[in-house]
């Protein structure tokens, strides 16, 4: 509960980019500089904390040790997530772009034989791949209905070029972010807390956003100050706020597929949160009945989650096992 309690206060955060993304394309920015901004504001937002906490030290030191891991993973996390996500802000509404986003809640989960645990048995410690948590999967499709519910209302009014740039560049970074996210958690197996991880992942993504912002000044120019400000705001929400407390929730449902994929599940919220958001800054029309049909499915998968997370927890650890799908061993057939 206390992970998915902070999963949706990540998620009203999260909300502020699609509705900012949004308004910053409507006023003429370029998207080029709405992404790579983000990421130039958190450097020194997540520094003067980790300088604050006197936990600088180990972050710099795994960076040296593993510099490829870093650079290839943050860039993966971060720039093949938030790149595709601004660039389909420029064509796409935000109710849009915020609802094609929530497949990350089952790519999360399709994700998981990527990864792999080391378990003791009787002839040693075995590598194993995570398996597919079935259940979890069907919960979060079903949150997904409630997702295309809500897209329901205005998807007969988009043009075909808007739902290609507006959405096929969000499934990108629907898978992107997870994998990038729980490759960190793999590599830095506990050894960093989430500040440190987002930091690390930020430093690492960087070279990325300056390819970015290269492209955005030869081709846009320089951004405006309204963007500058607005920008600003996301990398404080968005960035180091929202990003933080979702990579503690992520960090304390590791090693359980189930509670790990109700954690990304949360995101979901972020649907509720731009709709409203929207609607009160961006003048975007009210929800109709097949939209409020959609936010009480979501609510609905959402807490279904929950109530399954609490039941594992609560039940023996024998029972958990037998439970659990089977694990297959690297190597395998």
């Amino acid at each position: 509960m206390r992970e998915m309690a902070l999963g949706l206060a990540a998620s009203f955060f999260f909300a502020v980019t699609f509705i900012l993304n949004r308004s910053m394309e409507l006023a003429g920015g370029s998207w080029t500089w709405s992404s790579s901004l983000r990421f130039f504001f958190m450097v020194p937002l997540l520094f003067v904390i980790l300088l604050a906490r006197r936990n600088l030290g180990p972050v710099w030191r795994d960076m040296k040790r593993h510099p490829w891991t870093w650079i290839v993973w943050g860039t993966v996390g971060f720039g093949l997530f938030y790149a595709p996500l601004t660039y389909a802000a420029a064509y796409g509404p935000g109710w849009l772009v915020a609802g094609t986003w929530q497949c990350t809640i089952v790519a999360g989960v399709l994700l998981s034989p990527l990864f792999t645990e080391q378990i003791e048995t009787q002839n040693g410690t075995v590598s194993v791949r995570r398996p597919i948590e079935k259940q979890a999967l069907f919960i979060s499709f079903f949150i997904l209905l409630g997702v295309v519910l809500i897209q329901f209302q205005q998807a007969s009014r988009l043009t075909w070029k808007e739902i290609a740039l507006g959405v096929f560049p969000v499934l990108i970074a629907a898978f992107a972010y997870p994998l990038g996210n729980r490759k960190m958690i793999e590599h830095c197996a506990g050894r960093l807390d989430a500040f440190q991880r987002v930091f690390g992942m930020t430093i690492a993504s960087l070279p990325f956003w300056f390819v970015v912002a290269l492209i955005g000044w030869a081709t846009a120019g320089v951004p405006s100050a309204g963007q500058t400000a607005q920008s600003l705001i996301v990398a404080i929400s968005s960035g180091v706020i929202a990003t933080t407390l979702f990579f503690i929730a992520t960090d304390r449902a590791k090693g359980n597929e189930r509670k790990l994929a109700a954690v990304e599940a949360t995101q979901s919220g972020e649907v509720i949160f731009a709709v409203i958001g929207e609607v009160l800054f961006l003048s975007a029309p009210l929800p109709n009945g097949w939209a409020f049909v959609g936010l009480a499915v979501i609510v609905a998968g959402i807490c279904w989650h929950s109530f399954e997370s609490v039941r594992m927890a609560k039940r023996p650890v024998s029972a958990v096992s037998k439970a659990q799908p089977s694990y297959r061993v690297e190597g395998e057939r």
